[in-house]
Parts: structure tokens; C-alpha cells; sequence
């Protein structure tokens, strides 16, 4: 299993390079974070910085989306990352939430975002694509290679994500609502003549490491409200019945409203909603063995990567925890020495 570190882009930007390279120095493979242009710092400037100053991190947004950027400009922006640092980017996509919904726009429509894949991928791995009656190609990009990996919830999207995308990025830990998920885009990808298992799955969550429960609840609880826009958004689609796990629809009937000023802040006022149980089921909270334990039914799932949030008051120690402890539990393990045969 490969571990990320996902970061929101808050000033000062030297925070967040320090913080991607702790990440790196702890083992972790991928460092994401927050696209959200108003709410926080621009993610490709900070980006550029963060690859300078490492060796060997992938970097890319949980999530971008195809409404607040133009798409040849993204894939130009990867191609160019690319050309400069050596292919260690990755692009997370979906239909956009606080990017959008802070300016007074909504989440695109699923076709939008099928098309935007399709173009940002071709032009980012240095190929030609035909957009709206003409062929574009970077005249300068040679040998770029970017994965484009899909956000998603509803059972339209995941289908989406089960033809099109690298992998799959699913925001939030609950083992039973996984399975279900994971199932659905493996579904997809075999429908569509694809090998299941190339689609690479990420399950991406809160990871605070400690024995306080109250309080690491307590700051993770934000999670569960961030999750809730998305489910509030599937809930309006396709209402409480049919094939969308309870477990995922249930918990939100009591929410009264988002306060995007607070997103994806520890302590926010609007996720009093969010119950005890909720927070540890979709996240990772506890002791070095309760993170094990569960990475490990994660693992059972298929999942490839786990990504931690850390938008909490522990996150050095929890990388360090992690770098220490929890990563060479999940890692491959190479012997120095074996017999042979």
C-alpha cells in the first residue's frame, strides 16, 4: 500500500512545503491537497516548490475540478511540472465543490467532467486530442506522463470513474460503504472492457494518531460535514432508497447547512450533525494498531493508497508516527537474505 499526505494550501506557503517535505522524509509517496482558489493558496504554485525541494513526491489536488480552470491550461500546467521535475504528478478530478460553491457555482455535470478527463489526459501524456472540431497537441511536451484519478460518490459517477479513470478516489474510510464502492467502479471497468484492477483505488480520510478520543473526534469531525455536501448532493438525485449503502445516507439527516468559510476546518460550527460514530467509521483515529488494523481490511478491499487528511493539531507527530510505525506495517517487505530453492 503507497500512503499520502493531504494538505490544505494555507499561508504561509513555506508551511506546506515544510509539511510535503516531512511527508517525504516519513515515507509517504504522494502529498495532495485542497483546490480551492478563493479558500486558499493557488495549489500548482506551491507545487513547483514542494518538487524543487524534494526528490522523489508525487503532488496533485484532492481534488481539482473541470469548471474553475480552463483544461488545456491544466493539462499544459502538468505537461510543464512534468518536463521540469520528472513525471511525479497526478491529477484528482471531480465535479467540484468548495471551488465552486464559494463563487455561487455549482458542481458540473457528469458529461463535463467524463470530456474533461478525457482531454486533460491525452494532452498531459503528450498526445494529440480533437476538441471541439480541431486537433491540439503541446508542440513542446515529450514524454509526459500523468494519471488522472476520479473523485466520486453517486453510482453515476463511480461507473464514470470505472471507464475512464487511473483510479478511483474515495473520501472517506467506512469499510462497508468502500466495499460497496470499490465494487461498483470494478463493475464499471470490467463493463467497459477494462481490467478491473488497473483502475488503482484510493480511500482518503482523516488520520490523527493518539489515545484522547474525544478529542481527535472532535477534530475530524469537519470530515463528515465536507462528506455531507456530496451525499446531501446524491440524496437530492436519487433520494434514500435503492442501491446507496444506508450506512452513507442515514447520517445526514439532521444537517441544516454549510458554512464554506469553515471548510475543511477543525472545530467549524456547522458539523454538530456529524455523530460519534460517523467520525470513527469514516476515519482513522487511535493508536499506531488501530490505524494498522483497519489499513489492513482497507488492504483486504483492494485499496491501493491511503491518504491522510491532516487537517488537525497533530500533524507532525502523526507523520512521524506513521513513518515509524504504521507505513512499514503496509509496506512490501524485501529480505536482505532468503534461501533459495
Amino acid at each position: 500500500m503507497q500512503f499520502g499526505a493531504v494538505l490544505q494550501c494555507d499561508a504561509p506557503s513555506a508551511r506546506t512545503v515544510h509539511l510535503a517535505k516531512l511527508a517525504e522524509a516519513h515515507g509517504f509517496s504522494h502529498v495532495w491537497t485542497f483546490d480551492s482558489h478563493i479558500l486558499w493558496q493557488e495549489p500548482y504554485v506551491l507545487y513547483s516548490r514542494i518538487l524543487n525541494e524534494t526528490k522523489r513526491i508525487t503532488v496533485g489536488p484532492m481534488v481539482t475540478n473541470p469548471a474553475t480552470r480552463d483544461w488545456a491550461v491544466t493539462a499544459s500546467t502538468y505537461a510543464t511540472l512534468n518536463e521540469a521535475y520528472g513525471n511525479r504528478t497526478i491529477c484528482g478530478i471531480g465535479r467540484g465543490d468548495s471551488a465552486v460553491r464559494v463563487g455561487g457555482g455549482r458542481p458540473t455535470t457528469l458529461a463535463t467532467l467524463r470530456e474533461s478527463v478525457r482531454v486533460i489526459k491525452e494532452l498531459a501524456n503528450s498526445r494529440p486530442v480533437e476538441v471541439d472540431g480541431r486537433v491540439l497537441q503541446f508542440p513542446w511536451s515529450v514524454g509526459s506522463a500523468l494519471d488522472v484519478w476520479v473523485a466520486a460518490y453517486g453510482p453515476k459517477a463511480l461507473a464514470l470513474t470505472g471507464e475512464v479513470a487511473d483510479g478511483f478516489i474515495l473520501q472517506l474510510a467506512d469499510l462497508d460503504i468502500a466495499e460497496w464502492m470499490i465494487r461498483t467502479v470494478r463493475d464499471a471497468a470490467a463493463a467497459a472492457g477494462r481490467d478491473p484492477k488497473a483502475v488503482k483505488i484510493c480511500v482518503a480520510a482523516p488520520m490523527y494518531v493518539g489515545t484522547d478520543l474525544k478529542h481527535m473526534r472532535d477534530q475530524c469531525r469537519w470530515f463528515g460535514g465536507m462528506v455531507g455536501n456530496h451525499v446531501a448532493d446524491i440524496v437530492a438525485r436519487y433520494g434514500t432508497a435503492g442501491t446507496i449503502p444506508q450506512a452513507l445516507t442515514d447520517y445526514i439527516a439532521d444537517r441544516e447547512g454549510y458554512d464554506y468559510n469553515q471548510h475543511g476546518r477543525a472545530g467549524n460550527t456547522h458539523a454538530d450533525f456529524v455523530s460519534d460514530d460517523i467520525v470513527d467509521r469514516f476515519c482513522l483515529l487511535g493508536t499506531p494498531e488501530d490505524h494498522i488494523a483497519k489499513l489492513r481490511r482497507l488492504a483486504d478491499l483492494g485499496v491501493d493508497q491511503f491518504a491522510g487528511y491532516l487537517q488537525h493539531d497533530n500533524k507532525e507527530e502523526t507523520m512521524r508516527v506513521y513513518g515509524d510505525t504504521i507505513i512499514p506495517q503496509l509496506a512490501d517487505v524485501i529480505t536482505a537474505t532468503r534461501a533459495t530453492a
